[in-house]
């Protein structure tokens, strides 16, 4: 019984940890769901497939466009954590600090001085005046 119940617990531990979950290109077509729920779990759940970036980052850049704000602001902050890797955001995020909710202003300005951070240093304390 004790094999048993250590066999299940390890199971639980591996479910609990993504193993099994979705795919990279699972989450990309989720960003694309008439769900919210479904766009928002994806969204937060890209940035940490960073071996996948050459996919990610066009999808989270698509991803700026969505009618939710919590989504847009999801996707700014996920393109930051790719740093270097996502300079192809660059246009959409300086784009993003025009946006009407300011926390995807704000995000998308966190994004930019972590992508590229010699160009984009003083881009939120700029806003801020």
């Amino acid at each position: 019984m004790r094999a048993h119940t250590r066999c299940l617990l390890l199971i639980g531990l591996l479910a609990a940890s993504g193993c099994g979950g979705k795919s990279t290109e699972q989450l990309i077509e989720d960003l694309k769901s008439s769900e919210e729920r479904d766009r928002l779990i994806a969204v937060r759940l890209l940035p940490q497939r960073t071996g996948d970036a050459a996919q990610v980052v066009p999808a989270l850049i698509e991803a700026l466009k969505d009618k939710q704000a919590d989504i847009r602001r999801s996707a700014a902050l996920g393109l930051g954590s790719f740093a270097e890797l996502a300079q192809d955001a660059i246009p959409a995020l300086v784009a993003a600090q025009s946006d009407h909710d300011a926390r995807v202003r704000e995000a998308a300005g966190v994004a930019l001085s972590r992508i590229d951070p010699a160009r984009f240093r003083n881009s939120k304390k700029q806003r801020m005046k």
